[in-house]
């Protein structure tokens, strides 16, 4: 298919706008998670000395191995009203966390988060620890030295983390097939909108479809590369 016919069937096809757009707020919602969440896992893993970080390490690493659809049959249970945190979800709203948003957010910062705590630890132990003695003996708080001095010096490694978790994101099907299913407006994200139109056998929509999610992937791990080759100092 010419490329101005994919544009075409893209620019004249609302429902494709309406997946795309979803998927990038799921996207966006789901690394400002990561950030929120991934930074203290990753900067508690690096300086603690219990001896079950091993263990830890391997948990958050395991969507990272696991087939989706594995990860996504077990948070499917754990989201039902029968089992924690679907039950305290329902206790909290009176509304199901299974095919809705809100699920799907809570899936993707799950099968997400190794993509963007590796990074967090790499860039995070780059960080010669003579700046961060002398931050603390000059008599900056633990607080201060991390927020002022640890965390902008690794910013690089931060910033390819979360455009890494943003990128996996995206693309994610097996997961979001699970828990989100393909209700348009709520949670027909784009690669289930892609699934959806080759299962119509409406190839020019899937091409268009398949076309915008292959440029707008290379854009991201192009811009991962350049912050990881970059020195922060």
């Amino acid at each position: 298919m010419e490329s101005t016919a994919v544009l075409s069937t893209l620019w004249l096809s609302p429902p494709l706008w309406q997946a795309l757009g979803l998927t990038l707020k799921l996207a966006a919602v789901t690394t400002g998670f990561l950030a929120l969440l991934g930074l203290p896992l990753a900067h508690w893993l690096n300086s603690t000395r219990n001896r079950l970080v091993p263990i830890f390490e391997a948990l958050v690493t395991l969507p990272i191995v696991l087939p989706p659809t594995v990860i996504g049959f077990y948070l499917l249970v754990a989201f039902s009203p029968q089992h924690p945190p679907g039950s305290w979800w329902v206790a909290l709203t009176g509304e199901p966390l299974s095919f809705t948003f809100e699920g799907l957010v809570l899936a993707s910062v799950v099968y997400s988060l190794p993509f963007a705590v590796q990074p967090f630890q790499a860039a995070l132990r780059a960080v010669p620890t003579e700046l961060l003695d002398a931050s603390r003996a000059s008599g900056a708080t633990a607080w201060r030295t991390w927020w002022r001095v640890h965390l902008p010096l690794a910013r690089r490694g931060i910033g390819a983390g979360l455009t890494l978790g943003f990128a996996h994101t995206l693309g994610e099907f097996g997961v979001v097939l699970m828990i989100g299913g393909s209700i348009a407006g709520e949670t027909r994200v784009a690669s289930i909108a892609l699934y959806d139109e080759v299962q119509k056998l409406d190839y020019p929509s899937a091409h268009a479809f398949a076309a915008t999610l292959l440029v707008l992937s290379f854009v991201l791990l192009v811009i991962v590369s350049v912050l990881q080759r970059r020195r922060t100092y």
